[in-house]
């Protein structure tokens, strides 16, 4: 298992959704993806797309000023 970041800041949904789908289709199963967000859409879009393709939601949470969203890598 590693664990890998991808900086989604400042960008507006869809667009952090999609570079968060991208960087899964790298990543093996077991795999962590941390997200770093600023739209708050993305608190739900996100999970939303992970329960969608099966991945799961280990954590989403809001930080100072911005959303860390990490996704357990599963096979689909």
């Amino acid at each position: 298992m590693s664990q890998h970041e991808l900086n989604a800041r400042n960008l507006l949904c869809p667009i952090p959704v999609i570079r968060t789908q991208n960087k899964i289709s790298e990543l093996s199963a077991g795999d962590q993806l941390v997200v770093y967000c600023t739209d708050p859409g993305t608190l739900h879009d996100i999970p939303a797309w992970c329960r969608v393709h099966g991945h799961t939601l280990v954590s989403a949470e809001e930080q100072s000023d911005e959303i860390v969203i990490t996704i357990e890598v599963n096979d689909t």
